[in-house]
């Protein structure tokens, strides 16, 4: 059978079938805008090589199952249709499995790579076989679904031809792991040996609608615009963001954050809550680690180990008090941190005319923490070291949720409510929340304390 497929004239799709060609590009990254002919890349690359080596295995991936079927797979038969193949003849879907089988043996398989609770680490993945694949707009994952689904590439058949293990990747300007590991690289002209970046946008693809230009021109705000139509990374996303994306990133590499007062910060699992975050402190370097969900007194020794290696007292540990936290502050009087508490007056903050503290603008503590926290990471202040990659992610994906509540300077400020960020997350900002909770020992509150009695 041979195989048609036109560019029409679209240079940047020539260079992405060059580097699927190569014997050295494995990582092709492509996109950066709407219109760009990701997706029709995308499908000819993949069947195209699923017909040319037969008995291989392939995989088409998205966040979700149902957007494949409802936005992929029409692209796919849009190529089946013009590059002269006939399905009757030569490939059949199994809507049971979702492979596409070919009658040479080969097969593709549509794959769902959203974030499940019962999978937390891409289990699934792990013992997936492919010659090759395809991420269709992976800015939607999470890094540890992207990492897994790569580990099972190059594991089939590709000896037999000796065929590199190629992975290509599509999506929009997003800032996530795509913006941290491709973007940002190729922009410092960092990228790897093996690795390439594509921006394709809607000028390049020859093929689109008259009036599609026009069209996006019209629907999109500004903002929007940057991103989807001219394929700007560097967008301002959200003007009521408080920190700055790249200075999210730098927290994990600002090593000149110097050494300081031993602290400890506790976010304690709450009911249908997954896990405790403890973060151990050296002025404002922070080590992070989690745990499961565990039992009060379980939790309790997790705390007690942390005091005791940094040798601090229960005064220097701070608990979420709401929730379960509550419990473990009357267990071992540890200091408790009250979310919809008052502000309390800054020692660098406004005052009276007598020189005393005036309690600052905010709506409640926990918001005038974040908000001294995203000054703090503005100005690179913050160094944390974390257990895991996926730990990371899941920092950078908490912090860009703070927020600020509204814009309007005639209110009190606060941040976006935690229950919207989980909205938003999927999951509760357990990581970022214990975080911000350091910026109280900074305030100084004169509060009583009562020892614990051993």
């Amino acid at each position: 059978m041979q195989l048609k497929f036109d560019t029409h004239g679209n240079e940047k799709q020539k260079e992405c079938w060059r580097k699927w060609a190569d014997k050295t590009t494995t990582e092709i990254n492509y996109g950066g805008a709407k219109g760009g002919a990701k997706s029709y890349t995308g499908a000819a690359l993949i069947f195209s090589s699923a017909f040319m080596y037969p008995g291989t295995h392939w995989f088409i991936a998205r966040n979700k199952l149902s957007d494949l079927v409802r936005f992929t797979i029409p692209t796919i038969n849009e190529f089946f249709a013009n590059s002269g193949i006939d399905m009757s003849k030569h490939i059949k879907f199994n809507g049971q499995y979702n492979i596409y089988e070919c009658d040479n043996k080969s097969k593709v398989f549509l794959l769902d790579a959203a974030y499940m609770p019962s999978d937390p680490l891409y289990m699934r993945f792990g013992s997936m076989q492919f010659t090759g694949g395809w991420g269709e707009e992976v800015g939607e994952w999470d890094e540890a679904a992207d990492m897994n689904l790569q580990a099972g590439i190059g594991r089939w058949k590709n000896d037999d031809y000796n065929l590199p293990p190629k992975y290509l990747r599509t999506c929009n300007p997003s800032k996530n792991f795509m913006y941290r590991n491709v973007y940002k690289p190729f922009r410092e002209g960092l990228l790897k040996d093996y690795q390439c970046f594509i921006q394709a946008l809607p000028q390049d693809n020859k093929m689109l609608p008259s009036g599609y230009i026009e069209q996006l021109q019209r629907i999109l705000s500004a903002n929007e615009k940057r991103r989807l139509l001219h394929g700007d990374w560097e967008y301002d996303d959200d003007p009521a963001a408080l920190i700055q994306y790249d200075k999210i990133l730098d927290v994990f590499t600002n090593t000149h954050v110097p050494e300081g007062s031993k602290r400890i910060t506790c976010d304690v699992a709450r009911l249908g809550g997954d896990k405790i975050v403890i973060i151990e402190w050296d002025g404002f370097r922070g080590k992070v680690k989690h745990y499961q969900k565990q039992t009060l007194e379980i939790t309790g020794g997790l705390l007690e180990d942390a005091r005791y290696r940094l040798g601090i007292g229960n005064s220097d540990v701070l608990v979420d008090e709401d929730g379960m936290g509550g419990g473990i502050i009357d267990f071992l009087k540890f200091r408790g941190f009250v979310n919809n508490s008052s502000p309390l007056p800054s020692p660098i903050g406004p005052r009276d005319a007598s020189g005393n503290p005036i309690k600052e603008n905010f709506d409640n503590l926990k918001s005038q923490c974040y908000f001294r926290l995203a000054d703090r990471i503005n100005k690179n202040g913050i160094y944390l070291q974390c257990e895991s990659e996926q730990v990371k992610q899941w920092i950078i994906e908490e912090l860009e949720q703070v927020k600020q509540k509204t814009l309007d300077s005639d209110l009190k400020k606060g941040v976006v409510p935690k229950d919207k960020v989980k909205e938003l997350l999927g999951r509760s900002p357990d990581f970022a929340d214990t975080i911000m909770m350091r910026e109280w020992f900074e305030l100084k509150p004169k509060i009583g304390f009562r020892a614990a009695q051993y």
